[in-house]
């Protein structure tokens, strides 16, 4: 076996240097009680700077192998690290003003060092590795502005939840170095076609371990008491960079294996169960955050579906899924006015109430009309309403599913989509057609928040506008 040069693994793996030397940086900063107000900008700096490194390695065409036979780069993995570094530049820019310290820059590093891995894994050990340095942070993450007497109870939940798919995960992976001698990436894709009953074994539990990682139901447990706990830019990071991650991570182990029975049942009718539930459960929320978990739920399920498709089309629809979800979540949070309360805050109100009671989203458009129609593009975008981005990911997945045979899920998959419609549509009316409430609201997002929104915008009309330009370069 040939060991990598020094050169090989600092070129493969640059997106990871970069965010590790931010994350050392900002740490010396803390130790010598200096650079407190630059830690956002330090911050910001390395993920752009591991974006580009991704985003020209990507452009260029570059493979390697940083460590044979546990992690490697190509094209497709490097596009995938661009997207989730992309992907947190809002978050970064949506945090000012929430967070007095400097911990939250160094806990979202370290946490996105972590996803950035999972694309890279070819191993289970070091995919084990990506999901343990990306889930360790955000439990702290979740507590971390302590705005509500919930968020303890909330990080413990997410605590038991992760631990459990971790230890689902390490058992499944166990058994599969039982019954394949080894702990590649390939040895799923040989479980999922074998007839042997450990093989087997071992496929079901790493899968039931992606869906408590991904919140897919009945799996989903607790996943909504932490994004309603969190603050907002906490919210924002694991709707958005933290589910690409664990999607990209599926998408590593799935690869180019083609499902059958009985796994194609399973991979197929707990995602439509979840679709349903998470549609349904959404219609009763009164709070954006918590309305966005559940939308969550659904979306997770849509985007399992993918891997009901053609392999060779899988990466596509998967990537600008991934990216018009996450940019749709993080509009309508970046959006989102500030308030004095934060359990006010992403109030829609339930109906019957008035007055400050009902919610600071509550007739948003007579004091935040750019707020309010911001939030408003962001919910019909994740409803899958056309001409947006969401529809346009959608199309991509059931086009996919159809294509490969499975007609009757794409069929179900789509009416159960139009359960979605009433919870997203309420937002938009209680933001447009509700009276005011007695809110202490401003009248638009906060500091940097206002280019976080803008990116998001710009980023969704490219997706919108030129989405065959986007997927010839995925």
């Amino acid at each position: 076996m040939t060991l990598p040069t020094a050169p090989t693994v600092l070129a493969a793996m640059a997106p990871e240097h970069a965010l590790l030397a931010g994350v050392v940086l900002l740490l010396v900063l803390r130790i010598s009680g200096r650079g407190q107000r630059a830690a956002l900008g330090l911050a910001l700096l390395s993920v752009a700077a591991a974006a580009l490194c991704a985003a020209l390695l990507a452009q260029q065409g570059y493979a390697a192998v940083a460590f044979p036979g546990h992690l490697s780069v190509s094209t497709p993995v490097l596009l995938a690290k661009t997207l989730l570094l992309v992907l947190a530049l809002p978050v970064l820019l949506m945090a000012q003003g929430d967070f007095d310290g400097d911990e939250f820059p160094v806990l979202l590093l370290s946490s996105l060092y972590g996803a950035c891995l999972l694309p890279s894994a070819d191993s289970f050990l070091t995919l084990l590795l990506g999901l343990e340095i990306m889930s360790l942070p955000l439990y702290v993450l979740v507590l971390l502005a302590w705005r509500r007497p919930q968020a303890a109870e909330a990080a413990l939940k997410y605590l038991v939840l992760g631990g459990t798919a971790t230890a689902m995960l390490l058992m499944g992976a166990s058994l599969l170095y039982g019954a394949t001698g080894s702990l590649a990436i390939e040895g799923f894709a040989t479980a999922l076609a074998s007839g042997d009953t450990l093989a087997r074994t071992a496929a079901v539990l790493i899968v039931a371990a992606l869906f408590l990682k991904a919140a897919i139901a009945p799996f989903h447990g607790w996943a909504p008491d932490a994004y309603e706990a969190a603050s907002v830019p906490v919210t924002a990071f694991m709707a958005s960079v933290v589910k690409a991650a664990v999607l990209l991570a599926a998408w590593r182990l799935f690869g180019s294996a083609t499902l059958a029975s009985p796994m194609v049942e399973l991979v197929a009718l707990l995602p439509l169960t979840s679709i349903v539930w998470g549609n349904l459960a959404a219609m009763r929320q009164t709070s954006l955050r918590r309305l966005l978990a559940y939308s969550s739920i659904a979306h997770a399920g849509y985007l399992f579906l993918v891997f009901l498709g053609e392999p060779a089309l899988r990466t596509q629809a998967l990537v600008f899924y991934l990216l018009a979800y996450g940019l749709m979540n993080l509009l309508a949070l970046a959006a989102l006015p500030a308030h004095a309360d934060d359990m006010q805050r992403d109030r829609l109100g339930a109906p019957g109430q008035a007055g400050g009671q009902a919610g600071n989203l509550r007739g948003l458009y007579q004091r935040a009309p750019a707020a309010a129609l911001l939030i408003a593009i962001a919910m019909l975008s994740l409803a899958g309403l056309p001409p947006l981005p969401g529809f346009i990911a959608k199309f991509l997945i059931f086009k996919n599913l159809i294509a490969a045979g499975h007609v009757g899920y794409a069929v179900a998959g789509l009416v159960a989509s139009f359960l979605g419609l009433y919870a997203y549509l309420r937002v938009i009316q209680v933001m447009f057609m509700a009276g005011p409430a007695s809110s202490t609201a401003q009248a638009s997002p906060r500091g940097l928040a206002r280019v976080a929104t803008l990116a998001c915008v710009i980023g969704a009309l490219v997706l919108a506008l030129a989405p065959g330009w986007v997927l010839l370069r995925m």
